[in-house]
């Protein structure tokens, strides 16, 4: 039976369709437990047991620093990832005094002094795990490095039958920057709260620190701002393409906040100004120069809207918008944006950030913004992102010469929307294509030409959404890019080497299946197999009152089935099980209406689910799965979904078990 827990991979071109059938390599029990050195990002020093393993006894506990709240956070992280997959209770207790003896201990003291703020250190004994460090946010860091030592099965969302075994030794650890970041593109198209809280689950386990929300755009405004309310409203009210947009209240804003924090992230939210601005001229005439507020736009151009800068309202505009985000971001930027401003003359731009940047720094925070911002005064603390294409810029380097930090983000490196090749149906490809190897092959503190190294705060993942509109495309594009990135950000040089990265990266696939994460299997990268899933096409099954159809992104094989608008359309699969039991068996299917479409599914004739409601998904290139509890009998089997409703059945384009 597949591990996967949410959803798996969709329209990658790189596994094989065989007489209607996907087959895609999913982890089976371990017989070995995995090598300290096969973490990504790879740790600074690794000190391996020889002969030495730990094995998770169900009646391990996990204990923290007594007195830490913040501590006893990350260990009650911990316990509920185990308890899942596991089975197992894992109680959360402080750490008695002396030396841990037994179960997984989490302490604030005894690291090696080169931990520092978020490094950490891990001890693993046939007796108990102990991972050290001087913050929470180093056990939280420590934890992850655990976990990807545990089977990949510890990542299931079911109890699993596997020995939980690690490797022995010590691992010591910690970051090269201190900005290790990734970025979501909410304005081109928005994404509700749990997709943004999805991303943080996967970017935690990589140890980024820092996601940066780009808020505002063309396109869309996405924040509520009290004193200018139709930002959101009005301005939030579509996106690329039309559709109906979004916008964070600010509950749901703190929310996001918060459960970044959780997970060791800093929110840094974004207003980009004075260019990429039409959703916020369209909601305010006032902002326009000429008074008059131009229509909502739904393309993807760029450069060609601009706050006026000459207006006093502009600048009161921005005071409120920024001293109400900085009231709701306990972090340390507001980034404003800054690019391609092409409506705006290079004075009016200096003039324009001169007086905005002090509104940043009055409340106590420093400005960030993209490169373009060395073309205004200096401000103190000012991080400029970098993400030109190319590896000179005098003007980085001056500001850099003057104090100012740079994160590193070159787009044709970095940019997690770029495609990886020709035949990647997502994506961008104007600064290239960016295959893994790409990703990786670059060295942040050597990239710009006469930059000191001193001067790079660290690296960020940017993922634009022009074409993006879902998690599944978001994962997509993002994986196998972003650990890549990761490792830049995290890992000294001297452990830098795509030979060894792009095994331990292959090692990383089952378990992202077992995530569901929807992965890009880049030919560049040896894969780790071990047992299979079978996916079934629905436009390769036996079709009645429907048809094979390939006009909605999305799908995997070749297509999927449109049901007819009849009760009693069906699709029946035929599939073999090796043994007879209970199986799950994951259905994929898109419905761009707002009606239920129910079916009932029959095993072998028999009806197992009666009027299983397919509702909404919220387009028809919006691709879900619906886990079913079946029981089939040893060999052959039929599955058949039938709809129950003159409106037929969802979009449905696999059966996978």
């Amino acid at each position: 039976m597949p591990l996967v827990t949410r959803r798996t991979l969709a329209g990658v071109a790189s596994a094989a369709l065989v007489a209607g059938l996907l087959t895609t390599s999913i982890a089976t029990p371990a017989s070995a437990a995995a090598a300290l050195s096969d973490v990504i990002p790879a740790p600074v020093t690794v000190q391996p047991a020889a002969g030495v393993t730990y094995t998770l006894p169900s009646g391990a506990s996990v204990y923290t620093a007594p007195g830490s709240s913040a501590a006893a956070a990350v260990g009650t992280y911990l316990a509920a990832l185990l308890r899942r997959s596991t089975g197992y209770a894992v109680p959360v207790a402080d750490a008695p005094a002396g030396t841990p003896t037994s179960g997984i201990s989490l302490l604030l003291t005894g690291a090696d002094a080169s931990v520092g703020a978020e490094g950490y250190q891990l001890d693993v004994t046939a007796a108990t795990v102990v991972i050290r460090a001087q913050t929470a946010a180093g056990l939280f860091h420590g934890v992850q490095t655990l976990r990807q030592l545990l089977p990949a099965q510890v990542e299931a969302a079911t109890v699993q039958s596997v020995a939980w075994t690690v490797a022995g030794g010590r691992i010591i650890d910690y970051p090269r920057y201190a900005y290790r970041g990734a970025m979501l593109d909410t304005a081109r198209h928005f994404f509700p709260v749990a997709t943004v809280k999805a991303y943080l689950d996967q970017l935690a386990l990589y140890k980024i620190n820092y996601l940066h929300l780009h808020l505002s755009d063309d396109q869309g405004w996405r924040i509520v701002v009290d004193s200018w309310s139709r930002l959101a409203t009005y301005g939030g009210s579509t996106q690329v393409g039309g559709g109906a947009g979004g916008y964070y209240t600010k509950a749901q804003y703190s929310d996001i906040v918060a459960y970044a924090a959780s997970r060791q992230i800093t929110i840094v939210p974004e207003i980009d100004m004075p260019g990429h601005t039409n959703a916020a001229l369209a909601s305010y005439a006032e902002l326009n120069c000429n008074g008059v507020a131009p229509a909502l736009y739904t393309g993807t151009d760029v450069g060609f809207s601009t706050l006026c800068t000459s207006k006093a309202v502009t600048y009161t505009f921005v005071q409120n918008v920024l001293s109400e985000l900085a009231a709701l971001t306990p972090g340390p930027y507001l980034h404003i944006g800054g690019d391609e401003a092409s409506a705006t003359t290079p004075a009016q731009y200096s003039t324009f950030m001169n007086q905005v940047q002090p509104m940043v720094t009055n409340l106590g925070k420093s400005v960030m913004g993209w490169h373009q911002i060395t073309g205004a005064n200096a401000s103190a603390g000012r991080v400029m992102q970098f993400w030109g294409t190319g590896t000179t810029d005098a003007a980085v380097v001056s500001a850099a010469a003057a104090g100012a930090k740079v994160v590193m983000s070159p787009a044709n490196k970095a940019y997690l929307d770029m495609k990886y090749n020709t035949s990647t149906p997502l994506g961008l490809s104007w600064a290239g294509y960016i295959e893994v190897q790409t990703a990786y092959e670059w060295n942040p503190g050597a990239y710009l030409a006469n930059l000191p190294a001193a001067s790079v705060l660290g690296v960020e993942a940017p993922m634009w959404s022009e074409t993006l509109t879902t998690l599944d495309n978001i994962e997509f594009m993002a994986f196998p890019r972003l650990p890549a990135l990761a490792e830049l950000g995290w890992s000294p040089w001297s452990t830098h080497n795509w030979t060894a990265f792009k095994t331990r990266l292959g090692a990383q696939g089952p378990r992202w299946t077992i995530m569901g994460i929807d992965f890009y299997r880049s030919t560049q990268v040896p894969w780790a197999t071990g047992g299979t899933t079978t996916r079934y096409e629905a436009e390769n099954a036996t079709i009645s009152q429907g048809v094979a159809e390939a006009n909605h992104a999305g799908y995997s094989g070749t297509g999927f089935v449109n049901y007819d608008n009849a009760t009693g359309s069906y699709v029946q699969w035929s599939i073999t099980a090796a043994a007879a039991g209970p199986a799950t068996l994951k259905l994929r299917f898109a419905n761009g209406t707002m009606t239920n479409r129910p079916m009932n599914i029959l095993v072998n004739g028999v009806v197992v689910a009666s009027g299983l409601a397919f509702a909404g998904t919220g387009n028809w290139d919006t691709w879900q799965t619906r886990d079913i509890a079946v029981t089939l009998n040893a060999g052959a089997n039929t599955v058949r979904a039938t709809a129950t409703t003159a409106n037929g059945g969802p979009n449905v384009d696999y059966l996978e078990r």
